[in-house]
């Protein structure tokens, strides 16, 4: 490498530099230290690396980029109009941070076609690209190299790597050998407190290598160092990082170096004087023309090649085609609705765990980009079936991922293939586990991504293994966060519907909260997908009813024995099975109306009682839980809390002698 081609890319850095700490003093938000700091190993990986095409910025076979250190997401919009992709402008910079704007604080998926994922909570983005790879390695294994073969780049932080997500990511990918991913580290020593060693001393080289990761050490303000490591590394049987050795906020003159720069904008004293530093005598979002030029080239870098996959992908078909996009076989559900019917034939009694497996079985060989997995639970959660293959890294042509005890990170993973493209993820753990997904699937939420959560052990029905197994809150949290679906079926059947609804949303996640106690058949037909409406009467007349029992899960055949009790009692009551709120909300107040009745409402349900005083009112009652549960076996769980056929049935006749 020459050295002017050495001061042709800096200057191009130095364009990504000035953008950055323009957008960001403009808007007196941000973090340009990151940018600043980075600015050489991005020009190097995205001028001379990255597969990318801006004018077909959602081309399959790209490279994915991650920057998983989203603080830093000047650096992201910098590139992107510099690289000139077309729904990104210098005013999209200038308005950086700004209400209604693309350019958002943190990089949004969707805002902007060139952005792969949203990120921002530390450790989320290097461990979704690890879904990523994955994706990349299954999908190559089916189609071969000429449909399926990129990278997958990530740049992070010392944060990303602290946090503890990041652990069960990297050692999945190192045991996988996901050897097209490869993570760029900006090793700069600060975190917005300080120095990072005075909160870790970890040594990252030897933690990586342990894992069964490449490890490259460079200097990354050394153009011919960033070229060498990552040709190098795309060579590896290894997934690789690459520990660029940085100055946060790199020619700044005061502040370079320190945690000053790492979350506030420079200053404009500063920023004058990083402009002499630097030599760039340009306005604020000036960039010169035959800069801008070198870097629209970089941008154009791949047209062809684009050009001739896409021919192959034409070739290969509409099949091909169908699976990238995630489009769903026709008739995909076809035994899922004969599996329906026997069941009801048969009045089939099943944990709704052991329902959910019976519908995978009917699923996963009608959907070829269904991928499967559980952490470390598929005995118990059941989402593993006959006919599924498990990925190794000898054979990635498989449908099931042993994620072992890594929630954290299956839930991110998860996230990855979807954004990827070419998977439909489902993954399984206890209900009560969720919490170490949570962040993930608020991502997957916010994302709007198809990803099923198959929850299992979902009250206090879990009986023995005790509070610490036995989800309370859950299913309120959940309830309560935008754009994710929470079913708790009630039978076969709603666990089928459930599945179809799942799988038919493409952008919006689903939980199916199931049960490990067996539960009898009780709707009667199939006809219609009644889940779809949320909520909707099993049992009784509207017209007659003198109370109203609102139920979910494996309380809905409590509340159905309670009704045939009162009607012995002559007592009319109707049964409404809620197996998701979400979707009933949605209906019209009309149909909401209509299934609720004006007479008195109870709600059951074996987890807390916060929500149901919506769907009650002021006069109504509720039967739940209060509290933690307890060790102990189901049924006596259940008269403990008072969560009993005697509990509604009181119930009842108390609020009509009111």
């Amino acid at each position: 490498m020459t050295f002017l081609q050495n001061n042709k890319l800096s200057e191009m850095a130095n364009a990504i530099r000035f953008l950055s700490a323009d957008a960001i003093e403009k808007s007196k938000s941000g973090h340009p230290g990151m940018p600043l700091g980075m600015a050489d190993v991005a020009t190097v990986l995205f001028t001379k690396f990255m597969k990318i095409n801006p004018s077909e910025p959602r081309w399959f076979d790209r490279d994915r980029f991650v920057l998983s250190a989203g603080h830093g997401s000047m650096l992201m919009y910098s590139l992107l109009y510099l690289l000139g992709y077309k729904d990104i402008n210098i005013d999209d910079l200038r308005n950086f941070r700004q209400l209604g704007a693309k350019t958002a604080g943190h990089p949004e998926y969707g805002h902007l076609a060139g952005i792969d994922m949203t990120t921002g909570p530390l450790g989320q983005g290097i461990s979704s690209a690890v879904g990523m790879a994955l994706a990349e390695r299954i999908i190559n294994a089916k189609f071969g190299d000429d449909l399926c073969a990129h990278y997958t780049y990530v740049i992070n932080g010392d944060g990303c790597l602290m946090e503890g997500i990041s652990e069960e990511a990297i050692s999945l990918a190192g045991h996988l050998r996901l050897n097209k991913l490869i993570v760029l580290w900006d090793n700069n020593n600060i975190t917005i407190d300080g120095t990072v060693d005075k909160a870790n001393s970890t040594d990252q080289i030897k933690r990586f290598q342990a894992v069964g990761w490449n490890t490259i050490e460079i200097d990354g303000h050394n153009y011919e160092q960033i070229e060498k490591a990552i040709a190098q590394a795309q060579k590896s049987d290894k997934p690789t990082l690459i520990a660029c050795k940085t100055k946060i906020g790199f020619g700044a003159p005061t502040k370079c170096g320190t945690s000053k720069c790492h979350g506030s904008p420079l200053g404009a004293e500063e920023l004058a004087a990083m402009r002499q530093n630097l030599n760039w005598n340009y306005e604020p979002f000036e960039v010169p023309e035959d800069i801008l030029n070198a870097w629209r080239e970089a941008g154009k870098r791949n047209e062809e090649a684009y050009k001739a996959w896409d021919k192959k992908a034409q070739a290969a078909g509409k099949e091909f085609l169908d699976y990238i996009n995630d489009r769903l076989p026709k008739n995909w559900d076809k035994d899922l609705n004969e599996l329906k019917k026997k069941s009801i034939a048969e009045g089939t009694k099943v944990a709704t765990r052991k329902a959910s497996q019976l519908c995978l079985q009917a699923i996963v060989p009608n959907i070829p980009q269904i991928v499967g997995g559980s952490a470390d639970l598929a005995a118990s959660n059941l989402t593993f079936v006959d006919g599924m293959k498990t990925v190794t890294r000898e054979d990635y042509n498989g449908n099931n991922i042993m994620y072992g005890i890594r929630e954290h990170a299956m839930g991110a993973i998860m996230n990855g293939l979807a954004l990827h493209g070419g998977a439909i993820p489902y993954g399984g753990t206890f209900f009560v586990f969720s919490d170490y997904m949570r962040p993930a699937m608020r991502l997957a939420a916010l994302m709007g991504l198809r990803v099923v959560y198959v929850l299992t052990h979902d009250s206090i029905g879990v009986g023995e293994d005790g509070p610490t197994h036995q989800p309370i809150e859950h299913l309120a949290s959940y309830r309560c966060m935008p754009n994710i679906l929470t079913f708790r079926p009630c039978d076969v059947v709603e666990t089928a519907e459930a599945w179809q609804l799942a799988l038919e949303e493409e952008h919006t996640p689903s939980i199916l909260a199931l049960t490990r106690q067996g539960l009898p058949m009780l709707r009667d037909s199939a006809e219609l997908n009644m889940t779809a409406r949320g909520g909707y009467i099993i049992r009784g007349d509207k017209k007659k009813r003198q109370a109203t029992l609102i139920a979910t899960g494996s309380e809905v055949s409590l509340a159905v024995a309670a009704r045939d009790k009162l009607k012995e009692e002559g007592i009319e009551v109707a049964v409404v099975s809620m197996p998701c709120t979400e979707l009933f909300d949605k209906q019209t107040i009309d149909y909401q109306e209509e299934i609720l009745g004006t007479a008195p409402r109870i709600a059951i349900e074996a987890a807390s009682k916060f929500g149901w005083e919506k769907y009650v009112g002021l006069h109504g009652d509720i039967i739940g839980m209060d509290g933690f549960g307890a060790s102990g076996p189901a049924e006596q769980l259940y008269d403990y809390f008072g969560i009993t056929l005697e509990e509604v049935v009181d119930s009842v006749k108390n609020l009509l002698k009111k």
